[in-house]
């Protein structure tokens, strides 16, 4: 059963979007400002943390950043009522996995909630002759556990940062635009925002790589987009 938490001052909102999360069969506990909903993510572990932009006291910018530097890697999906781009973008940035803009219809709400979970399942399960565990260098990727290690020191990864590696690691060597990126790890709906996909790789190199000016295993195309280094065991 998946356990999510709701954080969104709007009553009304809140009720509705649990009832039918519940429905989904997912146990859903609710918190009506930041602050609170920033203690209750770091108390419990979650499937998933639905997080409404516009809170009392702590906005959803600060809780999404403040879970994300306390290394709290739950997926989260960010409502917003702000329809300008730069606030969607901002979202994504701080670490959020996916934005929906209000007013928003209940089935979209929970098509992009189960869009996530598989996304995260996805990468759980062996899928053909995909590799499990693959070895770059100084860098494993486990896949079932979602690890991801240095040296053999645990380097704290996203959810979306590690999809976003896995993929790259999946297919050493093969240059992908930020637009394809876009379709294949973030999914629909994000048209536009390829600035996103250079805030993930920046972040993931200044986790993974020695020299993040200098990056040994995703590199820069220039002009075209991204690969990850052809030199790798699996």
């Amino acid at each position: 059963m998946k356990r999510i938490l709701v954080i969104e001052d709007n009553l009304d909102i809140a009720n509705l979007v649990a009832m039918h999360l519940r429905d989904m069969g997912a146990t859903v506990d609710l918190k009506n400002n930041g602050h609170d909903g920033l203690k209750q993510a770091q108390a419990i572990e979650y499937d998933l943390v639905i997080l409404d932009l516009m809170l009392p006291g702590m906005d959803g910018l600060e809780v999404c950043t403040e879970l994300r530097k306390r290394q709290v890697y739950t997926p989260i999906l960010m409502l917003t009522a702000k329809s300008a781009e730069a606030d969607r973008v901002l979202g994504l940035d701080t670490g959020a996995d996916d934005y929906l803009s209000k007013p928003f219809s209940v089935r979209e709400l929970v098509a992009r909630v189960k869009a996530i979970f598989r996304r995260v399942e996805s990468m759980s399960v062996k899928e053909g002759v995909k590799a499990e565990v693959v070895q770059a260098g100084e860098l494993r990727i486990e896949q079932q556990t979602r690890l991801v290690k240095v040296k053999d020191r645990t380097i704290e990864v996203t959810a979306r940062e590690f999809d976003l590696l896995w993929h790259f690691a999946m297919h050493p060597g093969q240059v992908f635009t930020r637009s394809q990126l876009l379709d294949r790890v973030w999914g629909y709906g994000h048209d536009g925002y390829e600035h996103t996909v250079n805030s993930h790789i920046n972040r993931l190199r200044a986790k993974i790589e020695d020299n993040p000016t200098r990056p040994s295993y995703i590199l820069t195309v220039w002009g075209v987009g991204y690969k990850f280094s052809n030199h790798m065991d699996t």
